[in-house]
């Protein structure tokens, strides 16, 4: 049986189904993994309530988990308190930079998650000239912009 450390670094390894260039620690989903006698727990809390992404993500780390020799492994989710963006890593903001999504801003959302007149500066070109085409992009949790400067389209990682 793997060390809690070498289990908390498979965990850290696990790209996001939607986005695989970041990792679901990277992104905050991963709250905590810890060691239950012979059992990994791993407590994941997703992007929001109704993410479709959710079955994807229990599965992807308990398969990786397993693969690299734990004996058990149990995803517990947890809905509270909610996923917020704050949770991102600042390495997890470079990679979904990098990656041509553009990460969350403060301010850039109210309680109920509607964008505010702040625009995500383009994280191709840099440009702040950005302008929103539509409130929900390639998943819920994002939503579309058009860079004005270099013509591009890209996600913006609404800020929760």
């Amino acid at each position: 049986m793997p060390t809690l450390d070498q289990m908390r670094a498979v965990v850290a390894q696990v790209p996001d189904p939607e986005i695989p260039a970041v990792s679901l620690v990277d992104l905050g989903i991963v709250r905590d993994v810890a060691l239950e006698g012979e059992t990994v727990v791993v407590t994941v809390t997703p992007t929001y309530t109704g993410c479709p992404a959710t079955a994807v993500i229990a599965l992807d780390i308990e398969t990786e988990l397993l693969r690299q020799g734990a004996d058990k492994v149990r995803i517990d989710t947890r809905m509270s308190p909610a996923w917020t963006t704050d949770w991102i890593t600042d390495q997890g903001r470079e990679k979904l930079r990098a990656y041509g999504i553009a990460p969350p801003t403060v301010a850039a959302a109210n309680c109920a998650g509607m964008l505010s007149a702040q625009s995500p500066d383009c994280p191709l070109c840099g440009s702040a000239d950005t302008a929103l085409i539509a409130g929900r992009g390639s998943t819920p949790c994002k939503a579309q912009f058009r860079c004005n400067s270099c013509l591009e389209p890209f996600d913006y990682f609404k800020a929760i």
